[in-house]
């Protein structure tokens, strides 16, 4: 058979599968065997392939700081570090209109830092913003949207398992990745900030001014969040600062966080294990997609296939701007239906070469793919995050849900475009640093 015509042909055959709500990395594993014996008519050297991607992950000592990063958020969160957080931001921003709401984007930032997720950001600031901004009288639209909105900071604020994700799938250094994101972060935060001025500022009511803390107040909303700073700063001046490796940082965090956890005073059996659980259990799961995706890769660029779209890309003629942002288009639908990891790894032995081929930079890529599909995470029809805000908060209807991230969206699509038209916000930093791409 054709080569383009079985990637075709397994490419559909794995939409199937994963409609039929089969795991994506199972899927992608089964496509990437099924195509590969398909292709070289050996069914045995194609199980040999998924017996080597196996070994290869499992033996991949960068892919260990996914479980321990993943500690360090579950014993963060467990430890109450993302209430004192909260505390901090409203302290400061609450007497603000839209302070609070501005404070729930600070604290999504800072907790995103000690997370890693989205969704694990989004749920805990369902849990601990959202009764207060809606006890505060602040409309749910606003408060939801800035939950929502904020949750995206998970992936996109280092330590992030998604940009470990996508080095170790692209060759790519994880400090070079972690380094580009701090800008864009910040960038980020900003626009959050400014689209709430503007909501509440065409619509006063919709989020009050509290009372004004007084600076012995906000002393000791700052002494009360000395471990989350504590923690954030340990891991990124010391990756940062060359003082360990990113696996090492990870280990001194997740361990700092377990002592944290310790002394929280609320060390509860079930409340380990369920740490414990949700951490080998998520871990399971990323290992599985990864081992997937390692096999579909393998048969994909045997086949040819990327090379063959990259060239017929370029033959279209098409400036290379219009094509970046064609995917972003096609990103964004992408992140509104499946989740961060699944829409990675289905869809970069196709677009990273594709990117790389039109001379764009690999991390910058990489960055500005996780801000597209985490845009996509609060974007119609599906968008995780709102879905998981609206599991966890019912009371507050989806429809107002997703008119209250109307103001999110339209500063995510403004920062997307800062990020595509000035790339130097993205690869400044890692050049200051010394950090280099590898392509």
């Amino acid at each position: 058979m054709d080569p383009t015509l079985i990637v075709v042909a397994g490419l559909a055959g794995m939409f199937v599968l994963i409609a039929l709500h089969v795991p994506i990395g199972i899927a992608m594993a089964a496509t990437g065997i099924a195509c590969f014996a398909l292709l070289e008519g050996d069914l045995g050297r194609a199980f040999s392939i998924l017996k080597t991607e196996t070994v290869s992950a499992l033996s991949n000592l960068e892919l260990s700081v996914i479980p321990l990063f993943l500690l360090m958020g579950g014993f963060a969160s467990a430890s109450g570090m993302s209430s004192d957080l909260y505390r901090l931001a409203q302290a400061f921003l609450g007497h603000l209109r839209g302070g609070l709401a501005i404070a729930t984007i600070g604290a999504c930032a800072g907790f995103g830092a000690v997370s890693g997720s989205s969704i694990a950001t989004t749920a805990t600031m369902t849990k601990v913003a959202l009764p207060e901004m809606l006890r505060r009288g602040y409309s749910p639209r606003l408060a939801a949207g800035a939950i929502a909105g904020g949750g995206s900071l998970g992936m996109l604020i280092p330590p992030s398992i998604l940009m470990v994700l996508y080095a170790v799938l692209t060759e790519q250094s994880v400090i070079s990745m972690f380094a580009a994101a701090v800008i864009p972060g910040l960038v980020t935060v900003v626009y959050y900030m400014i689209a709430i001025a503007a909501y509440v500022r065409l619509n006063p009511d919709s989020g009050p001014a509290t009372a004004r803390s007084d600076w012995r107040q906000r002393a000791a909303a700052a002494r009360q969040s000395w471990r989350v700073v504590a923690l954030a700063a340990l891991i990124s001046g010391g990756i940062y600062g060359g003082a360990f490796t990113v696996t090492e940082a990870a280990a001194i965090g997740a361990g700092l966080a377990f002592l944290f956890y310790l002394t929280s005073g609320d060390t509860s059996r079930g409340r380990l294990t369920g740490v414990l659980g949700d951490t080998a259990a998520t871990t399971a799961m990323l290992f599985v997609i990864i081992i997937g995706a390692s096999t579909m890769s393998y048969f994909v660029t045997l086949s040819g296939a990327p090379g063959l779209l990259v060239a017929w890309i370029q033959a279209q003629g098409l400036p290379p701007l219009v094509v970046i942002f064609l995917l972003a288009l096609v990103f964004i639908v992408i992140g509104s239906i499946f989740d961060t990891t699944a829409g990675m790894v289905i869809t970069l032995p196709f677009v990273y070469p594709l990117v790389i081929g039109l001379g764009y930079d690999p991390v910058w890529w990489g960055l500005v793919m996780i801000v597209l599909i985490e845009t996509g995470m609060i974007t119609p029809p599906i968008g995780l995050n709102v879905f998981v805000l609206h599991g966890m908060a019912p009371q507050v209807p989806l429809a107002a849900i997703f008119r209250g991230i109307v103001p999110f969206f339209i500063a995510d699509l403004a920062r997307l475009a800062t990020f595509i038209l000035f790339p130097q916000l993205v690869l400044w930093l890692p050049q200051q640093l010394g950090l280099a791409s590898y392509t």
